[in-house]
Order: C-alpha cells, then structure tokens, then sequence
C-alpha cells in the first residue's frame, strides 16, 4: 500500500496544504488539498473519496474535483457520515455555490454521496474500509483502511484525546495522527478537540499496553507557524518511546 501526503496542515500557503492523503493514486482520505496537489489526469484516476468531516480544511476541494469530474464526463464516490453528506448538499454543491453535481447529469450523477456505518467493515474500490468515532465536532470519524494482502493504516482525523476505544478495533501497521499545537497550547488543544505531542504520547501509551507493538506512526495537521515546535517535541516523543515518528510534508511517500 502506498500512501501519498497531498496535504499534511492546517491552513493553505504557497508551501502548505490543508490535509488530504492519497492510497495507491485511487482513494483519498479527506479533501483539502486533493484537486490542488493533483494533476488533472491523475485526479482522473480518482475512484472514491473518504471524509473524516465537515470542517472546511478538510472538504475543501470537494467542489472543484466534482466540476473537472462533470467537465471530463466521470464520475466519483464520496462516503462520509450523513451530517457531513448532508453539509456538502446544503452548503457546496447546492446550485448556488456551486451546480448541484449529485444530480448532474441527470442520466448519470458526476458525484455519488454514500453514507458510512461506524464500526461496521465496508468493502469500498477493493479496500476493507472501517470508521471509528473520534474526539472532535461534528461527530467526526477516522478511517482504518487495509488491502487484500493485510496492511494496514489508520488516520485519526482531528481528534482530541481519548482514543482508547478505538484501538480496540485497529491494527494498522501505518498510524498517521494529528498534532496541531505544541505543548504549550494544551488549553486550546482541549477546547478544539485536537492533539499536542504530550497528548499523543498518552495515547501511544495506551495503544502499546494494548496492542503490545507501536506502528510506525506520521504526524499530520500541523499549523505552520507553530510546526517548529511540534517537531522539536515530536522528536523528543520518539526517542522517548524509541519508536518512529515522524513529521509528514507535502508530497511525503510512504509505504507498507
């Protein structure tokens, strides 16, 4: 399984994107920079979309992926939970914003909405797909995605700490997590539903007792300006449990 970083932070710039992860140039893992790091013949190798959901850093490119879709006559997947589904009606592809390409063309919609069953395995574009409710707004979810040959990876989505009953359902070999603030924002990390390093070493900890092994685990979402930090503290992190964590970057390669 090859994963690609299209968008490993939290806000855009010249040199960042928001977060989107690509699985073998076919699924994508929310869409924040997906059209915008794709070339448009590789979007059209696109098959299906998973969003972790509605904040706009990480559905973002939604509409523009529908339109290049619409305009070269192919169409996309989008599975989600109904309230990010519905989000996406009501507020982008909603014949004001932009056309409402779940229903265009009328013979044969360039967007199809598909709701996820958390904690039930679907079988999505050949991937044993698995969403697990994470610790932030919006009933928000992480996805456990593997192959037929049995790897594995996990992304937490933004998550706030927490996530022991989540590992209980996964086994990735790949643990791509967030870590938005440094240390020093912990208030802000608690009030927003999101990780600093301090709090993913919590949650690391309780993966191990629990699975007895760590996977290689890739840091994502981080805001820009405070990234320094983070990688300092984040370096700190794996030596300390002596385990491979890493910073992700845009167009990062990873593979397992």
């Amino acid at each position: 399984m090859n994963v690609r970083v299209l968008g490993a932070h939290n806000s855009v710039s010249k040199a960042t994107s928001t977060i989107s992860l690509l699985i073998d140039e076919t699924l994508a893992i929310d869409a924040g920079g997906l059209a915008s790091n794709l070339s448009l013949a590789d979007q059209q190798k696109l098959k299906a979309i998973l969003l972790t959901h509605q904040h706009y850093d990480h559905i973002r490119d939604v509409p523009s992926i529908a339109i290049n879709f619409f305009l070269r006559g192919s169409s996309i997947k989008v599975y989600s939970t109904p309230n990010v589904l519905g989000a996406i009606e009501a507020h982008m592809l909603n014949g004001k914003v932009y056309p409402k390409f779940q229903q265009l063309p009328e013979a044969k919609p360039t967007v199809s909405l598909n709701s996820v069953v958390l904690y039930e395995p679907q079988t999505i574009e050949g991937y044993a797909i698995l969403a697990v409710r994470v610790n932030h707004s919006d009933t928000t979810v992480g996805y456990q995605v593997s192959n037929a040959g049995g790897k594995a990876m996990f992304y937490t989505a933004d998550t706030g700490p927490g996530l022991f009953e989540c590992w209980k359902y996964l086994s990735p070999q790949l643990l791509i997590a967030e870590v938005t603030v440094p240390n020093r924002c912990t208030e802000f990390a608690m009030n927003t539903g999101h990780l600093t390093p301090s709090f993913l070493n919590e949650e690391l900890i309780k993966f191990r007792e629990l699975k007895g092994y760590l996977p290689r685990i890739v840091v994502v979402h981080m805001d820009p300006t405070l990234e320094k930090e983070i990688r300092d503290e984040v370096a700190v992190l794996a030596e300390a449990l002596h385990a491979s964590i890493t910073v992700a970057y845009e167009g990062m390669q990873l593979h397992i």
